[in-house]
């Protein structure tokens, strides 16, 4: 027997080793607000959203960074309006020490107009902000073959 109700997006629960750390990063890099904290010893956590609806959770209960070679999440992206919000949130990162893998905006894949930057959060998550079409001229640096899918 399989569900037969209809599944939307709830919010997304990341594991991380250092919650200010994290809060400064989704907040005042990405612009996330905080919606509720817990700061009791062993049980810290942070409930991050946008204009009140909540987005993402930060638990700090993580021993190590992220590993891409686990099974687990891939990566998560966020879509923005137009590729200038792109590189406005790029030039953030930059400011923040946040490292990319690849420079500037790149294309979903050859001849897309999707696109945008591919980068890592302070424990190593792999992270995209893209747009759903304006990346037409941006090199595809996988090819055809997706490139939110191998960075």
């Amino acid at each position: 027997m399989s569900f037969t109700g209809t599944l939307a997006f709830g919010h997304v629960g990341l594991n991380v080793t250092d919650l200010e750390r994290s809060l400064g990063f989704y907040g005042d890099v990405l612009g996330f607000e905080v919606l509720g904290e817990g700061k009791e010893e062993g049980r810290r956590y942070a409930f991050l959203g946008q204009g009140g609806t909540l987005v993402l959770t930060l638990w700090q209960q993580a021993d190590g960074g992220y590993d891409a070679g686990r099974a687990g999440l891939h990566h998560l992206a966020f879509q923005t309006e137009s590729v200038a919000h792109v590189r406005a949130a790029e030039t953030a990162l930059k400011e923040r020490g946040a490292t990319f893998a690849y420079e500037g905006v790149v294309a979903h894949a050859e001849g897309a107009a999707s696109g945008g930057i591919f980068f890592h959060d302070p424990d190593g998550t792999r992270l995209e902000i893209s747009v759903p079409k304006g990346a037409e001229e941006a090199a595809a640096p996988s090819g055809q073959a997706p490139t939110c899918g191998f960075f």
